[in-house]
């Protein structure tokens, strides 16, 4: 991993050679878990470069529940350090953070990392605010609900006060920038619902409305937090569970298709291991099942640990935090098919693991709707509701060829030619299922 840290910084000082410091100057940390990772990127920078110079911004990437919680302390520690303050002064005490939707949802649950990372700007701000820094947040959201996705713009104002300030940025990736940009009026009209939602972010009244909400809210939050966290990790903690969900989603096979710009585990070994496993096939591969684990799993076991539903509808209606987190969970529910979903978890052979998956799925739909106070989903999306509609049948015939073929390469025992064929047609569904289906990457 050195080796590849040294490569890197070459190529980035070889860039502002040729090209100006701006062409290439931030240098994210993935995976930011104490000041030492930030203070190893300019020691290392020293060693591979000696006397060529480097424009060098270390952007601290915080990922994984644990560290969203303890974001502000290793800042604090990394202030503390030889060499900050310098670092601080020739950037115009400008510094920037990047949070991880992908892996702190595939580590802790969506329920629960939604609210940590909400937790985790308010304090990040909070910091800022206390040391005169210009603080930029850096969103790395996915496409899909599992990884942050879902409309930016009342993302941005469900934001904590003073987290926003002016400045936003975000990760646009794969099948996001076809659907945002591919239509010149679609690319104008977001990008004026984006700006719009920048501007008010930090407005009197929608902060006094975050603000007010949160305080509020805070004890339930908690509680859904704790409940959904722990219904989460234990299901993905359990003995076996990996094998389980190689077993019951085409996840190997994935690994064939001609896209994606890094192998999908972080190590290269083809062990299963969640830990090891990168966030992007872990979302995409729950889409394919129809299961979309990713975006609910966790939720109604944390509403169902509040006592007073009439109270979950008034943070529904008064918490835009709250909203966006159900209109989200409604959408992914709405894409979620049980008859297909329990074919497909029966290749596991693991009746225990598809059971308490398929009770938290029924969980969910019932208080989501519930809290909603309707009788079926998107019932009162009717614009989504009905492209959710027209599309689902193809996306269903689709979804029963890829099941059919995945059953036969996990039960049948092909040779090699059937194998072949068979991976063949289950790869050939698979763009069109995340096309119909889309919120997948």
């Amino acid at each position: 991993m050195t080796d590849e840290v040294l490569a890197t910084l070459r190529v980035m000082s070889f860039l502002q050679e040729r090209w100006g410091s701006a062409a290439c100057s931030r240098y994210v940390v993935s995976f930011c878990s104490s000041a030492a990772d930030l203070a190893a990127v300019p020691a290392l920078a020293r060693a591979a470069l000696g006397d060529r110079q480097l424009q060098l911004s270390v952007v601290p990437l915080f990922e994984t529940g644990e560290d969203l919680a303890n974001c502000t302390t290793v800042l604090d520690e990394w202030l503390a350090l030889p060499g900050a303050a310098t670092a601080l002064e020739s950037s115009g005490r400008r510094f920037e953070v990047m949070l991880g939707y992908s892996d702190s949802a595939k580590d802790v649950g969506p329920l629960a990392a939604t609210l940590q990372l909400y937790d985790a700007q308010a304090a990040l701000a909070a910091w800022a605010e206390r040391n005169d820094i210009k603080l930029t947040l850096f969103h790395g959201r996915g496409g899909s609900l599992g990884r942050g996705g879902g409309p930016v713009n009342r993302a941005i104002l469900a934001q904590p006060p003073g987290s926003v300030r002016h400045r936003f940025k975000v990760t646009e990736q794969g099948e996001v920038i076809f659907a945002r940009y591919g239509n010149p009026w679609i690319a104008v009209r977001h990008l004026e619902q984006v700006t719009s939602a920048v501007l008010l972010a930090d407005t009197k009244p929608v902060a006094d409305r975050n603000a007010a909400a949160a305080q509020r809210f805070a004890p339930l939050a908690q509680t859904m937090v704790d409940a959904s966290r722990t219904a989460y990790r234990e299901l993905v903690e359990t003995e076996g569970f990996a094998d389980f969900f190689a077993q019951v989603s085409p996840l190997e096979e994935l690994s064939d298709l001609a896209l994606g710009s890094r192998p999908a585990r972080r190590s290269g070994q083809q062990t299963r291991s969640l830990a090891d496993l990168r966030a992007i096939p872990w979302v995409f591969a729950w889409s394919q099942t129809r299961v979309n684990l990713t975006g609910w799993y966790g939720l109604g076991t944390g509403l169902a640990a509040v006592d007073d539903i009439d109270e979950l509808r008034v943070a529904y209606r008064e918490w835009p935090l709250f909203t966006a987190l159900l209109d989200n969970a409604e959408m992914s529910l709405a894409k979620t098919d049980h008859g297909v979903a329990e074919g497909y978890l029966q290749l596991g052979d693991r009746p225990d693991l598809a059971s308490r998956i398929l009770d938290e799925l029924r969980r969910t739909t019932q208080l989501v709707l519930a809290v909603l106070d309707q009788e079926r989903l998107l019932e009162r999306r009717r614009i989504l509701g009905a492209a959710v509609d027209l599309r689902n049948p193809y996306v269903d015939a689709l979804s029963h060829l890829q099941l059919r073929a995945l059953t036969a390469l996990r039960t049948s025992n092909p040779d090699d030619e059937q194998a072949e064929r068979l991976r063949r047609l289950l790869l050939l569904t698979v763009n069109g299922v995340a096309a119909g289906l889309q919120n997948t990457g």
